[in-house]
């Protein structure tokens, strides 16, 4: 079903899930707050899995943690284009009868042992905004193999959950949306699976010769891409920091990076999610909106210590996302250079 963005496309797949206001949904803590947008428009609580050290992405045993007689769904945020450890968390989510989703934004036609991003749980939703790997002018879109699921996504987010009665119009019998992506998107999304395939490969190509470059580099740690992941579309270059290694923040060396030559280069804390949510603490501290819902009785933590994982790894991370298909071998051997070199003159 297709949407206007990947927020809209995860906001009415939360809907047609039809959970209880007070249910629980595991989602990955770093991230953008369209992943979770759905969830609060609906008065689901978020519940933040940390990551796994060194990594940006949940894991089995980190959502494993998260776990309680209130958790509905986890919701697996493929970040930067590098995919989840997916086998490990289906099984996980099978023991417990909860059902899985993929926030694929960033990692349009990475594969999994194989297996295409989108494939690997019960939905996932993508976004084909301007910026990232399968760009249009802006949209989204939500996939399952669930008839039952789609037919409940299009009756709310493109039928405004209403039913149309003759002699009558339109008769909503539930609160509904109109998400429709315009045909001029659709048009461009259509142009774009003519090719996406291959620009896929080539920034996986293109990435896995850049990383043992930034590899190289003392101090500098790209980020792990495991043997899991066949194909890595690389919607974001990043790096970690090793802060021992250099008298300068992430801010600074990342501006220094921006300008020798590295457009976009940035830092990015506000990714992290349980941090960034200053209304869904304060819902959570007066016990206000879905946190008022019994049995939701335990306390709800939205702050970065809840996530020392994440929290740990964003504090040094900086990234860039012009990586694209016009990217040769060449590009990257000059994109190392210039990491070198701001790196060396910051070095203690």
């Amino acid at each position: 079903m297709t949407t206007p963005g990947c927020t809209s496309a995860l906001a009415a797949l939360a809907s047609a899930l039809s959970f209880e206001p007070g249910d629980e949904v595991i989602v990955s803590p770093i991230t953008d707050f369209g992943t979770i947008q759905g969830l609060c428009l609906e008065n689901y609580i978020p519940v933040f899995a940390d990551t796994e050290p060194g990594t940006v992405n949940v894991s089995a045993e980190t959502i494993s943690e998260c776990i309680t007689d209130r958790t509905r769904a986890i919701l697996v945020v493929h970040k930067t284009g590098l995919v989840c450890d997916m086998d490990p968390i289906n099984e996980l989510a099978r023991k417990h009868n909860l059902f899985v989703y993929e926030d694929a934004c960033q990692a349009a036609f990475s594969e999994y042992k194989g297996r295409l991003v989108g494939t690997l749980a019960d939905a996932a939703g993508f976004s084909f905004d301007p910026e990232k790997t399968m760009g249009s002018d802006i949209g989204g879109c939500v996939v399952t193999n669930s008839d039952e699921l789609a037919s409940r996504m299009r009756f709310i987010a493109h039928d405004r959950g209403a039913e149309w009665i003759p002699g009558y119009g339109r008769y909503h019998h539930e609160m509904g949306f109109s998400y429709r992506m315009p045909e001029c998107t659709a048009a461009i999304c259509l142009g774009q699976l003519e090719v996406i395939g291959e620009h896929a490969m080539h920034r996986d190509r293109i990435a896995r010769i850049l990383w043992p470059l930034l590899a190289e580099i003392p101090g500098i740690t790209p980020l792990p891409i495991s043997d899991n992941v066949t194909l890595f579309s690389c919607w974001m270059v990043g790096f970690h920091m090793d802060p021992e290694h250099f008298h300068c923040t992430a801010e600074e060396l990342s501006q220094q990076l921006a300008d020798g030559g590295i457009p976009g280069a940035g830092t990015a804390r506000y990714y992290l999610m349980p941090e960034a949510l200053a209304f869904l603490r304060k819902r959570a501290e007066s016990r206000s909106h879905q946190f008022a819902m019994p049995p939701a009785s335990r306390t709800y933590d939205y702050s970065a210590d809840t996530c020392p994982n994440a929290k740990a790894y964003l504090g040094n991370f900086v990234r860039w996302a012009s990586i694209g298909e016009k990217y040769r071998p060449e590009h990257c051997e000059l994109v190392a250079d210039i990491v070198r070199s701001v790196a060396d003159r910051n070095r203690i």
